[in-house]
C-alpha cells in the first residue's frame, strides 16, 4: 500500500492543507439525467410484512395494493412499472428497458433478469457517425428513430412472472388501466421537466397529449387521461408481451421510428418478434463493513453497475477510508478524496471492458476478475494523498485486451422500484427509456426509448482498435442501471434492497447507499439522503448548495477539479429491522414508501 491507515490519514490532512496545485483549464459537467425539481423532506417508513418503494405515490400505491391482496413481489412490480409507464413517463415504460434481481425467499436463491434492449439487426457500428464519419451531437442521435432499440420491459416481467408471480398477469394492469382511463393529476416534477425539455413538442402526437393548444405545458394538479395507452394496457393485459412485440401495435412502432422525417432509424417487425429476455447469473461479491460480512448482488453485464460499485466499495477498504466518520453528518474531504479516487479508478475499467457479454469476452475469462482482492488491492496502492493525473485501465487476468476505451459521453435517465412481499420474496429492478421522454418519439400512448446512445458512438480509437461497447446487430448497449441485494453473509438472510436512475450516476448514488448504510451505519432515508457526489474519471462533482466551502477547497487542494451541480438521484431503499422493514424514498423526486 502506497500508505498504512494512520499515515494515511496525516497525509491526506497535509495535502488538504497545503497550497492549491495548478489547475488544467476547468471541463465541461457531465449533462444529468434530468433535471432537479426541488427537495422535500422524507421520514422514511416502518413496516412489519411488506414494503414497496417507487418513484412516484400512485405507482407506490399500486404495488401496495397489489401486495395487500396477496400478490407476490414480482405481481407488485408489474402493476408499479405499468403504472410508471403512464405517470412518469420521462423516466421509465414499456417502450423501454429494464434489469431485474429477484430473491426467493424460500428457496433461498437470487437471478437476474435482463429485459435490456437491443439493437436492429440493421445497425451497425456506423449508426452514430455523420457522412463525415464523425460522431454526432448527443441530441441528433436522441431525438428521433435513431436510438429506438427493442423495448424489453414487457417480456422479461412476462418471463419473471411466469416462475414468480402469484395472482393473475390480467389483474396487474387493472390499477394502470383505470388511472389511463380516468386521469392522473400532472405533478410538480412532471411539468417542470415538460417546461424545461425543447424537444417533446417536435412530435405531434407527444406534443397534442403533453401540451394544450398554445403549447404551453399542462399545468400541475391538470387531469391527463391517456385512453390510448389504456387500449395498450388492456391488450397486454389479455394477450401478453406478445401484445407490443407482435401485430399492429409492433406495426406503429417501426412506422414511427422508419418514418421519422429528418432521423429515422432501422427498426424491424423482425426485430420485435425475435427479442428474448434473458435470465442471467446475478453477479455477488463480499464486503466486510464494520466487522460484519455482507454478500452484495447485483446485475452483470451488459450492466456495468455491480462491478463498478463493486470495485469502489472493495479500493475503498484498501485505504484509510473506514478510519474516516462522518463530519457534521456529512462526508469530509478526505473521504472525498479517496472516494473520487477509487471512482475513477473503477470507470476506467467500466470504459475499457464491459458490454453485452455476448459479445465481448470478460477480462480474465470472468466478470469477477474485476473484482479479485488481490487486483483491487494492486489498483488501490495508486490511491495517494493527491489527484492521480492520469488514470488508465488495469489488467486482470493473464490476457491483455485489445479493446479501447470508450470516450466519455451522456448517460440519462431510469426508474428504480424496490418490494419485499409477505412471502419472503424480494426484488430490486431499474428500468428506463435513457433521456427524459426518451427519443421524444410517442406511439399510442407511450414513448419509445433512446437507449441506443448508450452504446458508443465512436466504434474504434485513432489506432483502429474496437471500442467494447459498440454498436452490433442484436447488441445490448452497457447500462449502469445498479438494483442491488444485500445479504448477510453467515445466514443468507436478506438485508436490503435498493437502487437509484441516474445515467452513470446511478453507480456513485448506489455506491452511497451502501456506503452509508453498511459503513456509517445510517439508516436507508439517512443514508439516501446524504450529499450526492461523483467522479467519471474526470471532475469531481458535489451535490450543489450541500457542502461546506471548507469541504470544496480542501478537495481542491488534493489536485481535484472540483463543480458543485444539482445532483438529482432517485433511491428507492428497503432494509430490515428487528420488526420488520425500513423503508426510504430520495427527497430529490417524488417517490414514497407503503407496507403493512
Amino acid at each position: 500500500m502506497k500508505f498504512l491507515v494512520a499515515a494515511g490519514l496525516t497525509a491526506l490532512l497535509a495535502a488538504c492543507a497545503a497550497s492549491p496545485t495548478a489547475q488544467d483549464e476547468i471541463q465541461t459537467a457531465p449533462l444529468q439525467p434530468e433535471e432537479a425539481s426541488g427537495y422535500t423532506d422524507k421520514p422514511g417508513w416502518a413496516t412489519q410484512h411488506f414494503a414497496v418503494a417507487a418513484a412516484h405515490p400512485l405507482a407506490t400505491d399500486a404495488g401496495y395494493n397489489i401486495l395487500n391482496a396477496g400478490g407476490s413481489a414480482v405481481d407488485a412490480a408489474i402493476a408499479v412499472q405499468m403504472v410508471l409507464s403512464l405517470v412518469e413517463p420521462q423516466s421509465s415504460g414499456i417502450g423501454g428497458g429494464s434489469f431485474l434481481l429477484h430473491h426467493d425467499g424460500q428457496r433461498m436463491i437470487t437471478e437476474a433478469f435482463d429485459g435490456r434492449e437491443t439493437a436492429p439487426a440493421a445497425a451497425n457500428e456506423t449508426l452514430f457517425l455523420n457522412t463525415a464519419g464523425k460522431p454526432l451531437g448527443f441530441y441528433e442521435g436522441v431525438v428521433g428513430g435513431r436510438a429506438v432499440g427493442v423495448p424489453g420491459t414487457v417480456q422479461m416481467l412476462e418471463a419473471a412472472h411466469r416462475q414468480h408471480g402469484k395472482l393473475p398477469w390480467a389483474q396487474l394492469f387493472a390499477p394502470a388501466i383505470a388511472l389511463a382511463e380516468q386521469g392522473f393529476k400532472v405533478s410538480e416534477r412532471l411539468h417542470s421537466l415538460l417546461v424545461s425539455d425543447v424537444h417533446l413538442q417536435k412530435d405531434p402526437v407527444a406534443a397534442a397529449y403533453f401540451y394544450d393548444t398554445a403549447g404551453q405545458p399542462w399545468p400541475v394538479g391538470h387531469l391527463l387521461k391517456n385512453p390510448e395507452l389504456a387500449s395498450v394496457f388492456k391488450r397486454i393485459a389479455n394477450e401478453g408481451s406478445k401484445a407490443l412485440m407482435t401485430g399492429d401495435i409492433a406495426q406503429a412502432i417501426v412506422d414511427k421510428v422508419r418514418q421519422h422525417p429528418t432521423n429515422p432509424g432501422q427498426l424491424a417487425l423482425a426485430d420485435l418478434a425475435g427479442y428474448r429476455a434473458i435470465q442471467r447469473q446475478p453477479l455477488c461479491h463480499d464486503y466486510r463493513a464494520v466487522a460484519r460480512d455482507y454478500r452484495i448482488c447485483g446485475m452483470p453485464p451488459p450492466s456495468s453497475g455491480a462491478i463498478a460499485v463493486g470495485q469502489i466499495l472493495g479500493l475503498l477498504a484498501h485505504t484509510p477510508a473506514a478510519a474516516i466518520p462522518l463530519m457534521n453528518s456529512l462526508p469530509d474531504a478526505r473521504w472525498l478524496h479517496l472516494y473520487t479516487e477509487a471512482s475513477r479508478l473503477a470507470f476506467a475499467d467500466r470504459d475499457q471492458y464491459i458490454a453485452d457479454p455476448d459479445f465481448v469476452q470478460a477480462p480474465g475469462g470472468s466478470w469477477m476478475s474485476l473484482l479479485e482482492p488481490r487486483y483491487l488491492a494492486d489498483r488501490a496502492r495508486l490511491i495517494g494523498p493527491v489527484r492521480m493525473t492520469t488514470v488508465l485501465a488495469g489488467t486482470p487476468g493473464a490476457v491483455k485486451t485489445s479493446y479501447a476505451p470508450m470516450p466519455e459521453q451522456p448517460e440519462h435517465g431510469t426508474s428504480h422500484i424496490s418490494i419485499v412481499d409477505a412471502y419472503g420474496n424480494a426484488l430490486a429492478m431499474t428500468s428506463s427509456i435513457e433521456n427524459a421522454f426518451g427519443s421524444r418519439q410517442m406511439v399510442q400512448g407511450f414513448l419509445l426509448n433512446n437507449e441506443l446512445t448508450d452504446f458508443s458512438f465512436t466504434p474504434s480509437d485513432a489506432q483502429g482498435r474496437p471500442i467494447a461497447n459498440r454498436v452490433e446487430p442484436g447488441k445490448r448497449p452497457r447500462s449502469s442501471m445498479a438494483p442491488t441485494l444485500v445479504f448477510d453473509k453467515p445466514t443468507g438472510e436478506l438485508l436490503m434492497s435498493g437502487g437509484s436512475p441516474g445515467g452513470a450516476f446511478i453507480i456513485h448514488y448506489a455506491a452511497k447507499l451502501l456506503y452509508g448504510t453498511l459503513n456509517w451505519e445510517l439508516d436507508a432515508q439517512q443514508a439516501i439522503n446524504l450529499p450526492n457526489f461523483a467522479n467519471l474519471n474526470g471532475l469531481t462533482l458535489l451535490e450543489a448548495k450541500r457542502f461546506p466551502a471548507t469541504t470544496v477547497e480542501s478537495m481542491k487542494r488534493t489536485g481535484a477539479q472540483v463543480r458543485e451541480v444539482p445532483m438529482t438521484s432517485g433511491l428507492q431503499a428497503i432494509q430490515k429491522t428487528p420488526s420488520g422493514w425500513f423503508g426510504g424514498a430520495d427527497p430529490r423526486r417524488e417517490g414514497v414508501v407503503q407496507g403493512d
